[in-house]
C-alpha cells in the first residue's frame, strides 16, 4: 500500500516546532537546530533540501550555497542544509568530498523525512527529498518556498536575492518589491493611486 501523502505546508503557515540533529562542519561536531531557537533569537531560517549525500549534483549546490553562506548570515539568517542522511554520513562526506570544503553551516538529519514531508519536499517514490529551499521569517512564518526536481541545481544567487527582499519588507511592511528587486532599488507602495500606474512609478 502506498504511504499517503501529508497536506504539506504553504506559504503564510506558521511553522510547528521542529529540531534536528547536525553535522557541524565548522567545529567539527555534533548539535541540533532547533526553530524555537531562531525565533526566540528573532532570527531568520534558511533551509536548503536536497536528496542525498555522495551524489553528484549535490555538492555542486552546497559549495555554491557555502560562498553565500557569510552573506545570509549577515542578513541574520540561520542556514541549514537537509537531507535524509544520518549526521555520520554529513561528517565523512564532507571529510571526503572537496568541494565541501569550504561548507561551515550545520547539515541538517531529516532520516524518517518528516520535515521534508511537511513542507512538501519528499519525494514518495524514493523515499528521498526534492531540492527544495524554504525561507522562514524571525515570526516562524513560511514566506519562502521553492521545490525543484531532482536532476537541476540551483542558484543561490536567487536565495540571497529572495533573502535580501523578504528581510526588507519585514522591516518595511507597507512596501513590496518588484521582480529583480535588489537592496537600494525603488520598491513600490500599494495604493489605489498605484492601480495602473506602476510603470510610471518605477521610472
Amino acid at each position: 500500500m502506498c504511504e499517503e501523502k501529508e497536506k504539506a505546508l504553504t506559504v503564510g503557515d506558521r511553522v510547528p516546532d521542529f529540531e534536528l540533529e547536525t553535522f557541524d562542519p565548522a567545529a567539527v561536531k555534533f548539535g541540533h537546530f532547533r526553530l524555537a531557537d531562531a525565533v526566540k533569537d528573532k532570527r531568520w531560517t534558511v533551509l536548503v533540501f536536497y536528496p542525498a549525500d555522495f551524489t553528484f549534483v549535490c555538492p555542486t549546490e552546497l559549495a555554491d550555497l557555502a560562498c553565500k553562506h557569510r552573506e545570509l548570515a549577515g542578513l541574520g539568517a540561520e542556514v541549514v542544509s537537509v537531507s535524509i542522511d544520518t549526521k555520520f554520513t554529513h561528517m565523512g562526506w564532507q571529510g571526503q568530498e572537496r568541494l565541501l570544503k569550504d561548507v561551515k553551516y550545520p547539515m541538517g538529519s531529516d532520516v524518517k523525512g518528516t520535515l521534508a514531508k511537511a513542507l512538501g519536499t519528499y519525494d514518495y517514490k524514493s523515499g528521498l527529498a526534492y531540492r527544495g529551499t524554504f525561507i522562514i521569517n524571525p515570526e516562524g512564518v513560511l514566506v519562502g518556498s521553492e521545490v525543484n526536481f531532482s536532476n537541476v541545481g540551483r542558484d543561490m544567487d536567487e536565495l540571497v536575492r529572495k533573502m535580501k527582499a523578504f528581510a526588507h519588507v519585514y522591516k518595511n511592511p507597507q512596501e513590496v518589491c518588484p521582480a529583480k528587486w535588489k537592496p537600494g532599488e525603488r520598491t513600490l507602495k500599494p495604493s489605489e493611486k498605484l492601480v495602473g500606474k506602476v510603470h510610471e512609478e518605477l521610472k
